[in-house]
């Protein structure tokens, strides 16, 4: 039995820090095996930088998955040559990078899948055929898919499709944690949103003032990452290594 720790989408760089301080008492606390991390928005301004990438490394991230601000910041595109940073794997061909890798833990292995949804998103290929594909690239049955998406019922429709087929679908990119944490089919762990690492005083980690502004006066403005005290969104899945089945989900906010 183990456990896998999977933190919700990292806001900038209050709450890389946060996440560095907070992250190794987190650990033991829960005995945690395993850490996955969507980085997607981890540097200033949004995206992900070698800079962050680095720092969500250096907190413990076994694998680091992205979302539709991978390729936001240019410059860093070369950081998805790296085995363990992905993209989301329906990016067409020839696009750089990948979107699944296995980490080899010895006895056993465990597979990380990042896909992107297409409701209200990227005109992507289609999520649910790729992952057919990756699917049976795989040979083991720890599985776990970062399912970056807007709509709810794309994302709930994702979890029943891969239900039986994959150990949890963890729901990321709305920065809201949804209390809907179950076990499918009694193998599949399933949240819609894990949530968001960063201020929680703010509209997904923007200031406030600024995220208003937007909506009520609907004129263009500037994003500022809000300055408030961070919290953590997660989730923590217990699974059997050997039969890749999820015994336990539980959602995890830490202030």
């Amino acid at each position: 039995m183990k456990k896998l720790m999977f933190i919700g989408d990292v806001v900038g760089r209050s709450g890389c820090d946060f996440l560095s301080h907070r992250i190794y008492e987190i650990k033991k606390n829960y005995s945690i095996d395993h850490i996955i991390i969507n980085g997607e928005n981890s540097a200033q301004n949004n995206g992900i930088t070698r800079f962050s990438a680095d720092q969500l490394l250096r907190c413990g991230a076994d694998v680091i998955t992205t979302g539709n601000h991978c390729f936001k910041r240019r410059d860093s595109i070369h950081i998805f040559d790296d085995d363990n940073i992905l993209r989301p794997a329906n990016y067409p061909v020839g696009v750089v990078g990948k979107g699944i890798c296995t980490i080899d833990c010895g006895s056993y292995s465990f597979t990380v899948i990042n896909l992107m949804g297409t409701a209200f998103m990227e005109p992507l290929d289609n999520p649910f055929t790729v992952i057919d594909e990756l699917l049976t690239r795989t040979d083991t049955p720890n599985i776990f898919v970062d399912f970056h998406a807007e709509a709810t019922a794309e994302k709930k429709a994702m979890g029943h499709y891969l239900t039986g087929k994959v150990t949890a679908v963890m729901g990321t990119h709305t920065h809201v944690q949804t209390s809907d944490e179950i076990i499918l089919g009694e193998h599949t762990g399933y949240i819609t949103d894990a949530g968001m690492t960063g201020p929680e005083l703010s509209v997904l980690g923007v200031d406030i003032k600024a995220a208003v502004n937007k909506q009520r006066f609907r004129f263009p403005v500037r994003f500022t990452e809000s300055d408030n005290p961070c919290f953590i969104n997660g989730v923590i899945v217990t699974f059997d290594e050997k039969s890749g089945k999820c015994l336990k989900i539980v959602r995890l906010i830490e202030r």
